[in-house]
Parts: C-alpha cells; structure tokens; sequence
C-alpha cells in the first residue's frame, strides 16, 4: 500500500485474504460471515488503521444511520444521564447521533428542532420530554418521522420509555410508614414535569390507601437543593413532621441542609427519602435514602425501540409499524436518613 494514502477498503481485503462485500458484511455487522472470517477482517483493519468513509456508505446504502436526540437542559442528572444511555446503544447499534439541545420545550422549539434534525438526514429521533408542553408538541410531528420519547410519564400516546414514577413514590411512602411514620410529608417537583406530577399522585394514592393523612404538599419552582432548602425551612418548623418525601436527591440535599440550621437531626427527627439515588447520595450527611430509577436503561431501551421502529436493511429488519411503551420498575435504597419515628 502506498503510504502517502489512507487505507481503503479493498487494502483490508487484500490483507484479509478476503473479498470486498465479505469486508462490507463484517463493517455493517451482518451475521452472516464466520467467526473466523470476521476476526481476520478486524485483525486487518486494525493493522492498516482502516477507517469506513461515511460518506460513501450513505451514497451507497441510501442511508445516514443516523439518529436524532432532542434534549432539554442536560445539567439535570437524569436527562444527562438518558443521553449517555442513548450515546452508548447508538455505538452498539453502529449509529451516529446528533443532539439537538433546546431552551424550553414549548410547541415552536421542539418542531423546530425535528426540522432541523430532519435537515440532517437523521432516520429517526429520540425526544427527552419530561414536560407535558414537549408531550403535547410531538403530537405536531409529521407522521412519516420515526419518533420515540423518553422520560415522558406512563400514559403517553407516543412510543415511548419511562420510569414508573409512581410506582416509586409508592414504594418510598410504604416504606416510611411501615417504620412506624404516622403519615409523609412530601416536598414536590415543578408540576409542569411529568416525573413531578406522577410522583405526587403515587405519594397521595398511597396515604389514602393506607388511612393515613394527606396533608398539603410544597410545590418546587425547580427541582434545586436551593429550592429543597427554601421549602425545607417550612417543614423544620412544623412540629408534626416526622417523614418527608423529595421529589429528587437535590431538593432532599437542601432540605437536609434546612434541618440542621434548624438544629434537627436526621434522621432522629425527621426521616428523608430522595428520588433518583444520583451517585452523591451516598456521601450525603446522612447518606441518603432514595429511589433509584436506571437512566442509562432508560437511554438504551429508547435506541433499541427507534432502531426497531426504523428497520435495518442491512441486517434483513424491517421497519415496524407500532406504537410500543416500555415501562421500567424503580427499586428503593435504603440508607442512614431514615429511621422509625421516636415514640
């Protein structure tokens, strides 16, 4: 090979002992090439340092095999955390990805970000749509869009993926009153968000099951520990607090935070559950008690649905026409903030 150029497929067939579709088969993944076979073609291209023209295949395949992410705010742990999920089934599947990050999920900013995917060629478009403004806004989407939403409630019309937020809420409530809590306080996310909103109805659904009191909960701007510590400061002084709910790990940091200006302990006073169980939570003081919801599973299983929904060609799939909902269980970690109530 001349040294001058970079290595084109046919140098990796030669090098292979191989023919250049038997190399187009083992770039494109297809299952039918021998074990062996495949491992001399990246023996090869490996050696030769061979890297697939993009370009070409997309002239020659009629495709771009790539995908479209709208996101919005991707400081927040969970929607962060979806992309990565997204990002690495993308790999697994030998798609691209381009994000396309928007201010606000109103009407006009979502179409105008599937416009500006579609401009792009993407073949289909995953949609992290926590708010109810972004849900209503991919009803607008053209019919012929391949379209998956992720983190969007349990109840969407759209093909989608989701955590049972309820279902967690429900477990976090039925632990604290199991330890003995006569009822649980609950510290709410912004109720534009789905998570927040279905949060709450499985908190409530579950005192009213159990008899206990519902009493009236404090409603987030934001989902911010500053938030959780300004709301906090209400619960420090209400002496019938005994057990809080937070509708995620960063409002319970303000809230903990709350509580110990006030000069109460945790969890000897007041027992605190998060939502999310982010990574820090283990290092809070006290480590947090906290649902965990598997984001990056979220991401993945979104990928898997849209690259089922748009057919792979290449490996004899067809595009399915179907509107599938994966609903994901949340699981409860148990940690030093919460205890049985003082008798």
């Amino acid at each position: 090979m001349d040294g001058d150029r970079a290595p084109v497929m046919a140098d990796v067939a030669r090098l292979a002992g191989v023919s250049h579709q038997t190399v187009s088969r083992v770039l494109n993944d297809h299952p039918n090439v021998r074990p062996t076979t495949r491992d001399r073609v990246r023996v090869a291209v490996r050696e030769l340092g061979y890297r697939p023209n993009a370009a070409a295949r997309t002239l020659a395949t009629r495709r771009t095999r790539t995908l479209g992410v709208i996101s919005f705010n991707t400081t927040l742990y969970g929607p962060a955390c979806m992309l990565y999920g997204i990002e690495q089934a993308a790999r697994q599947h030998d798609y691209f990805v381009t994000v396309a990050a928007v201010g606000t999920l109103d009407r006009r900013s979502v179409l105008d970000a599937v416009d500006r995917l579609r401009d792009q060629g993407v073949e289909g478009i995953i949609v992290i749509a926590p708010q109810t403004s972004a849900v209503g806004a991919l009803a607008n989407v053209p019919s012929d869009v391949p379209l998956v939403a992720v983190g969007c409630g349990t109840h969407s019309t759209l093909a989608s993926v989701a955590v049972d937020n309820a279902a967690g809420a429900e477990l976090a409530t039925n632990y604290l009153l199991d330890l003995g809590h006569r009822t649980v306080h609950h510290l709410v996310g912004p109720r534009s968000w789905l998570d927040a909103q279905e949060r709450e109805t499985g908190w409530r659904d579950t005192l009213n099951k159990r008899g206990a009191p519902v009493t009236e909960p404090l409603v987030g701007a934001d989902w911010t520990a500053r938030t959780g510590y300004e709301l906090g400061q209400r619960f420090a002084v209400a002496p019938d607090v005994t057990a809080v709910l937070c509708a995620n790990d960063h409002m319970a940091l303000g809230l903990l935070r709350a509580l110990q200006w006030a000069g109460l302990r945790v969890p000897e006073d007041i027992s605190v559950v998060g939502f999310d169980d982010m990574p820090e939570t283990e290092y809070f003081g006290p480590s947090l008690t906290s649902v965990r919801q598997d984001f990056d599973e979220l991401g993945r299983r979104a990928l898997h649905m849209l690259v089922e929904i748009v057919g792979d060609p290449d490996a004899g799939l067809p595009a399915v026409d179907l509107t599938p909902h994966i609903v994901i269980p949340p699981t409860l970690v148990v940690r030093t903030s919460t205890t049985r109530p003082r008798p």
